[in-house]
């Protein structure tokens, strides 16, 4: 009697060898925009061995994914995770609000405040644990603080030393390149010349330049010549660039994204790599503070702001262009308060103005001057606008489409305390842009939230389902996969993700976090031009 595999081995076929993890049998998107094939997704240890159609394979874990989508786990390309991933508590630091997504790689340091001590950062949350992968960025904010404070004049040449030398050791300690928010305070208070001097040190060593930029309406230099100075500064620093959540922000700009595109295009046909991320909501998210106050008002911080606003005739010019700012932000009612646990959480600036019988910009300033506000803010945790949180209804349907279906625009949640968009990005785009409205197909919409995003970070082996790749895989329900959380309810996790992989290890089942942390620290590889460590 010849036995089982005798009798393979005579036919010249190979036994497969037991895996840890199948999933079989779902609907699988490789991470580009091909049309799916049904099959079985592989994975042993912390990599995926194969993919295609079913072999039988024999595994410890089988995962029946029938009727389902099967795809890269998603790359947030900008975020703003840290009450999570830096809290004490390890339930937290699994990432939830991601993790119920499908996110499994989650961009950090955005819009200037990435911390330039990236290895002393890495190895903290390493030691933490982490629900999802990071992608670290060193925040222009952050260093030109550390070197100027919070001042408004230019450095000295000894100061842009400094700064340089902050960015060239964050680029040698593993950052992906310099991200920038120059609509911030002290940030905006920087010229283009110092900003290209600094990025130049992650561009000479192989580091993109993230912006949210100058202007994304009519503050200052206005949308369009915003855009310019960003595409200045990637040609003039030699690097690639990436605006983060590319829009037309406000009544004065509405209608420009044909404008926006079209220059965005034409640096791009000129050999400028330039490349957006965009979230699918009609509502940004800031601080009261960074929405409303003129910058000057702002120099020196905080306190410099109180002194200022106790004076009559600088709080009367203050108010003054206060009032053009919440014109072109759509009015009082377009401004929704979000920070936690404040009397005006979930009211717009026109609810509480009308409570308290006084002037919208009266309502604001007494907020803007209340402590707990702060504490209770993007200033908490240091990483974003300081001030009580906003949600800003502020964009136009018809720009936010066209922006979508450009090639080279990638998935960002920018997801931060208070805005919907922290639990609910990936499921909104696929409810309402994919599903409901077909802006874009789903393929295209998974490349732009998986493999586009890896390829642009060079992310080595992530952001496709390949053998050899590491093992972050989603499973979804492509009936259930749908946000559950909105402007009143911003902290409620999406529904429908059956399964994610992160690293190989299953970290969410069912829509529940699994209590593990397999997320890792992406760093990339040292620069050839760096001291030995």
């Amino acid at each position: 009697m010849i036995r089982p595999l005798a009798l393979l081995l005579l036919i010249g076929a190979a036994p497969v060898p037991p895996v840890d993890v199948v999933i079989r049998g779902g609907s699988i998107h490789i991470g580009d925009t091909a049309a799916p094939i049904v099959g079985d997704v592989e994975i042993s240890g912390d990599r995926i061995t194969y993919v295609g159609p079913s072999r039988g394979s024999r595994a410890a874990r089988t995962i029946d994914a029938a009727g389902k989508i099967v795809a890269p786990g998603f790359i947030d390309a900008h975020t703003h995770p840290d009450s999570y991933i830096r809290a004490t508590d390890k339930a937290a630091r699994s990432n939830l609000p991601w993790l119920a997504q499908g996110v499994a790689t989650i961009v950090i340091g955005n819009d200037g405040y990435g911390t330039p001590d990236i290895a002393k950062d890495a190895a903290r949350l390493r030691a933490g644990g982490i629900g999802t992968n990071v992608v670290p960025l060193v925040g222009f904010g952050a260093v030109r603080s550390r070197v100027l404070g919070q001042a408004d004049r230019a450095p000295t040449a000894t100061e842009l030393d400094a700064e340089r030398v902050l960015v060239a050791s964050a680029m040698c300690e593993g950052a992906h390149g310099l991200s920038t928010g120059l609509f911030y305070a002290p940030q905006s208070f920087a010229k283009t010349d110092e900003v290209i001097a600094v990025a130049r040190e992650a561009g000479k060593r192989g580091g993109l330049y993230d912006t949210h930029q100058r202007d994304e309406s009519s503050y200052s230099i206005g949308l369009l010549a915003s855009t310019r100075e960003v595409i200045r500064i990637g040609r003039e620093a030699g690097m690639p660039v990436h605006i983060s959540h590319l829009k037309a922000l406000g009544v004065d700009v509405h209608g420009q994204a044909p404008q926006l595109i079209a220059e965005i295009e034409a640096a791009r046909r000129g050999g400028v790599d330039v490349t957006a991320d965009q979230y699918p909501w009609n509502a940004s998210g800031s601080s009261l503070d960074a929405a409303l106050l003129p910058r000057w008002a702002v120099d020196g911080g905080y306190t410099a702001l109180l002194a200022r606003l106790a004076d009559a005739a600088t709080l009367a010019r203050i108010k003054a262009e206060m009032a053009e700012n919440l014109r072109r932000r759509g009015g009082a009612a377009s401004l929704l308060l979000t920070s936690t646990g404040q009397p005006w959480t979930g009211k717009t600036l026109e609810a509480m103005a009308k409570a308290w019988a006084i002037d919208p910009i009266d309502a604001a300033i007494r907020i803007i001057r209340t402590p707990a506000a702060r504490a209770s803010g993007p200033a908490a945790n240091a990483t974003g606008p300081a001030g009580a949180a906003v949600a800003s209804f502020n964009m136009a349907d018809a720009d936010i489409d066209l922006i979508l279906r450009q090639p080279w625009v990638m998935t960002g949640s920018d997801g931060s305390d208070g805005h919907p968009r922290q639990y609910a990005t990936f499921p909104r785009l696929y409810a309402e842009y994919v599903r409901k409205r077909r802006v874009i197909d789903l393929a295209t919409m998974i490349h732009r939230s998986s493999g586009a995003v890896a390829d642009f970070y060079h992310l080595p082996r992530r952001g496709y389902l390949r053998p050899g790749y590491h093992a972050d895989v989603v499973v979804l329900d492509p009936g259930r996969y749908a946000p559950r959380a909105d402007y009143v309810h911003p902290r409620v996790p999406a529904a429908g993700v059956d399964a994610l992989f992160v690293n190989g290890v299953l970290a969410l089942a069912d829509g529940k976090a699994t209590g593990a942390t397999p997320g890792r620290v992406l760093l990339r590889p040292r620069p050839a031009d760096c001291p030995r460590r």
